[in-house]
């Protein structure tokens, strides 16, 4: 039973210095600053630009919140074609509210919220229990939440009359802030690596080298500091950012750390086996759909508050954009393997091409045909790595 990189056997997922995991994703990381510097000098530098630079977080942001719940339902050997469709539905729930109802902050972030997990219920029941195709399902629910949001706004775009509910999209943290983050998450990386290092000497497995461990501090710190310095040279650390840093952190937690996520790495990668072994597959993906549901519905918020408004169309395409980011950052299609990071570093690189494109006047057209090939080469990838396995 294949259940993720957690439950490789140590020889075939360790290296003296890195792992299979973490040289696919400083591979990525290498994808992603060759297309930077390609762009930037495409742009004559205006890629780059600070002020670009947070504009390419921002739109980072949505696609990474969608990537780490869709990553937890493509581990689960399962997928989400709706996702697209319920940003516009949530994002149009929550703006309704105010327009409507005059309601506050609250109330209108809540009803967006709430939509999208009762949407990912219902998906998830219908895929788990009534034994659908999720594909099928959720093919339907592109359709049919779409048409929901066409029918409760009349085809009109309504702005947003909440300026609390813009800051989700709009607001950035002061340099202080960003500042007082980078210190934290650099004391986390730190921590962490030296944890690490003390549980394998406990469990008597290989230890990392100390070139190894350096390296896994120096490399996402320098990252980090990069990041951080960047945004605060135009006005801070934008709120969408923080948003999803909070839920990828969260995420990565609920998939390496617990038993939800071991589990569900277990479903993707061999259903069968782990319902003999006590596994309540059912549960673990409609659990799964409810996640996306509701970050969904938290990114269908983001998006809306950084548009500034909700219209019947928002959010066509994204759940594209959402699967090829996890595809891109590791995930397989037929489950059993994938990791948030990842994930959101396909968002990353998915972002960029899309902000970089659009800077180039490329049309819309080619835009797609390149991201479409791309998706696909991704597959073929993983499909040629799965026949060496």
């Amino acid at each position: 039973m294949h259940t993720g990189a957690s439950a490789l056997p140590v020889n075939k997922r360790r290296s003296k210095f890195l792992s299979v995991d973490a040289i696919r994703s400083y591979s990525l990381v290498l994808a992603i600053a060759i297309v930077w510097i390609a762009f930037a000098a495409a742009t004559d530098g205006i890629f780059l630009e600070p002020r670009n630079f947070s504009n390419l977080m921002r739109q980072t942001a949505v696609t990474g919140i969608l990537s780490v719940g869709m990553v937890m339902v493509i581990v689960a050997a399962e997928i989400d074609l709706s996702v697209g469709s319920l940003i516009g539905l949530s994002g149009m729930a929550a703006v309704m509210m105010q327009t409507v109802a005059h309601a506050g902050f609250l109330p209108s972030l809540l009803v967006g919220l709430g939509v999208g997990l009762a949407v990912g219920a219902l998906q998830g029941y219908l895929t788990a229990y009534a034994r659908i195709p999720s594909f099928i399902v959720t093919l339907g629910g592109l359709l049919a939440w779409r048409g929901a949001a066409q029918g409760i706004s009349g085809g009109n775009t309504y702005p947003i009359e909440s300026s609390s509910f813009m800051s989700l999209g709009q607001s950035y943290a002061s340099p202080t802030i960003g500042i007082v983050l980078l210190v934290g998450a650099l004391a986390v990386i730190v921590c962490y690596v030296l944890r690490r290092r003390s549980v394998q000497r406990r469990l008597g497995i290989e230890v990392w080298t100390p070139t190894s461990a350096i390296f896994r501090v120096a490399i996402p710190a320098l990252v980090i500091i990069g990041f951080v310095l960047m945004l605060n040279a135009y006005a801070g650390i934008p709120v969408p950012v923080l948003i999803l840093a909070g839920i990828a952190l969260g995420g990565s937690f609920l998939m390496s750390h617990t038993t939800f996520g071991r589990r569900l790495y277990a479903v993707g990668g061999n259903p069968e086996a782990a319902k003999y072994s006590g596994v309540n597959v059912r549960r673990q993906v409609l659990w799964a759909f409810c996640i996306l549901g509701l970050l969904s519905g938290i990114a269908g918020c983001v998006y809306t508050a950084r548009v500034g408004s909700a219209g019947p169309e928002a959010g066509t395409l994204l759940e594209l954009d959402a699967i090829a980011a996890c595809v891109i950052g590791g995930a397989s299609l037929l489950g059993g393997r994938g990791t948030v990071w990842g994930a959101c570093l396909g968002a990353l690189f998915m972002a960029s091409l899309d902000n970089g494109m659009s800077l180039k006047d490329v049309p819309d057209f080619v835009q797609n045909i390149v991201k479409g090939g791309i998706l696909v080469l991704a597959v073929g990838l993983d499909a040629l790595a799965r026949q060496r396995d």
